[in-house]
């Protein structure tokens, strides 16, 4: 059975021993919730390893998304993603420590009505697949999705040979998380592309804003655009919950969202860097309210 960890001020250092789940007060209405293992398993990425999902009355809103802080990394010929992790957090006065060891040991496949094949065409689909995941379509291109169906091709995701871990550290003190981002213990040897992930629920979150004014709802928010501004937001619509992300240096920060009931339902901030990072820090304000600027 899974063990629940409410963390409390004076809570000693946890370290995954069995499935567990984590849950941090950030105010009272919201909080944010980790997981050893893959939960929550919501549509195409069911399988894989998420951050911190975000919670509001004890709901969890992170829909389709990755939650906060999940890293994808894309090599030469496949991108690699994380199906097993440890956990270690710790609390310290109003500072709760998280530690995610994210082991990068899960590649995609395609099945032929169910039938796995690795033919030169299904590997080009697979490539296709793959990019367009990375360039944040998430597969969330619908005509090249229901192309995929018609076909009969279908993604899954399978465990291989791991390229090592990403060490992901959240230092959260309400309503900042510091995230760091640790790449030294990666296979680096042909990897084109790094991403860390920063999404919740689009079903929740449908307004985007950014420090130079731009406001976007829903479908117009896009589903890959380069953020120029120096900070971007994502909010409900009532302002009750949202998040806020900035710009930093030597790296990509996009935008991007797509809802389609029981299948799509992601909205996020993402960074994307290069090969040569072994170490990356950045901070996420969880919003409580649309008085803050």
């Amino acid at each position: 059975m899974p063990i629940t960890h409410h963390l409390r001020s004076g809570d000693k250092l946890l370290t995954k021993t069995q499935t567990q789940e984590y849950t941090i007060p950030v105010s009272n209405l919201l909080s944010l919730r980790l997981y050893s293992d893959t939960r929550p398993h919501h549509h195409h990425i069911a399988d894989l390893q998420k951050g911190l999902i975000l919670v509001h009355r004890e709901k969890e809103l992170v829909g389709e998304g990755t939650g906060f802080g999940a890293p994808i990394v894309r090599y030469r010929n496949k991108t690699y993603f994380s199906s097993s992790s440890t956990v270690q957090i710790s609390r310290k006065s109003n500072e709760t420590t998280v530690l995610k060891q994210f082991v990068l040991d899960t590649i995609s496949r395609e099945q032929f009505r169910r039938v796995e094949t690795d033919t030169e065409m299904t590997r080009k689909i697979r490539i296709r697949f793959e990019e367009l995941y990375m360039s944040h379509k998430h597969w969330r291109l619908l005509p090249l999705a229901n192309l995929s169906k018609n076909i009969g091709v279908q993604k899954s995701f399978v465990r291989t040979e791991p390229k090592g871990n990403v060490a992901m550290t959240y230092r959260i003190d309400p309503p900042l998380i510091h995230v760091t981002a640790d790449f030294n213990l990666l296979e680096k040897g042909s990897v084109q592309k790094i991403f860390l992930l920063n999404e919740q629920g689009s079903k929740y979150f449908r307004k985007y804003s950014d420090s130079k004014g731009v406001v976007l709802f829903d479908k117009q928010i896009g589903a890959w655009e380069k953020v120029e501004s120096n900070w971007a937001r994502v909010s409900t619509l009532n302002g009750e919950a949202g998040f806020r992300l900035w710009n930093v240096k030597d790296a990509t920060l996009a935008r991007g969202r797509e809802f389609l009931k029981g299948t799509f339902d992601w909205i996020g901030l993402d960074y994307e860097l290069g090969p040569k990072k072994t170490e990356f820090e950045y901070d996420i304000e969880i919003v409580r309210g649309l008085k803050q600027k």
